[in-house]
């Protein structure tokens, strides 16, 4: 009876799908959503997310969320998997630097894929799902520097204020069929190698953790966040400005 007991509530798991699962905070949310229950689909370019899905026993694929190809096969194959996704955790790699002006369109178009389109495209491939569920969750990680963009990362800075405001007009358009879009903005978050000096320009004094984004990710997908939607919540220690 224990084993049928816990065949079915496994099968009654939430399932949720994580673009760039593999490494630094897409890894940390997989670890935090299935220590939480969660069955897992993951992908990452670099193979990473084969790597710990073999870990965590679940779905893990190589492909960009930049490909249209690679996001439809992976949507698939969660579904195949699992019947159904509950959850959607959009993650990116981060797209080409330079100076604003020498940037080329190739690097521009390469950011408005990897991270505007990407966003657009698993909305348009879960959508459905999740209505015909009658719920569903979103979480976009974006950054800090979404709304006080920096001339160090304008393509980053560009693309990810434009998810936030996609975030929230899906939020606006699908909160009436109980589905919820949010988006991340993560500071200097210790996934990335920071120079010592980058601690002191933080109010509170320290580079944020990946356990921290994964844990504010977690809470936003989940029932406990059931009235929250269409934010765009700063996760950085206190180094943005406005109010």
């Amino acid at each position: 009876m224990t084993d049928i007991s816990d065949q079915i509530a496994t099968a009654q798991a939430p399932v949720a799908v994580i673009t760039g699962g593999g490494r630094g905070m897409g890894e940390a949310i997989a670890r935090e959503l299935h220590a939480r229950g969660y069955r897992l689909a993951l992908m990452s370019p670099s193979g990473s997310a084969e790597q710990l899905a073999a870990e965590l026993n679940c779905l893990g694929l190589r492909g960009s969320a930049g490909n249209e190809r690679d996001l439809e096969n992976l949507v698939n194959r969660a579904v195949e998997a699992y019947g159904r996704i509950d959850a959607v955790v959009n993650h990116t790699g981060h797209p080409p630097k330079g100076d604003l002006l020498a940037l080329s369109d190739e690097e521009w178009l390469t950011g408005h894929e990897l991270m505007m389109l990407s966003v657009v495209r698993m909305a348009r491939l879960v959508t459905p799902l999740m209505e015909a569920q009658g719920k569903g969750a979103w979480v976009n990680i974006t950054t800090f520097a979404a709304y006080e963009p920096t001339l160090k990362f304008p393509i980053s800075c560009a693309y990810r204020s434009a998810v936030g405001t996609f975030t929230k007009l899906y939020a606006d358009r699908y909160a009436d069929k109980n589905i919820r879009m949010n988006a991340l903005l993560p500071g200097y978050i210790d996934s990335l190698d920071h120079k010592s000096e980058t601690a002191e320009t933080i109010p509170m004094g320290r580079i944020g953790s990946v356990t921290e984004i994964a844990k504010t990710a977690a809470f936003l997908l989940s029932d406990d966040a059931g009235y929250i939607t269409g934010q765009n919540i700063r996760v950085d220690g206190g180094i943005t400005r406005h109010v």
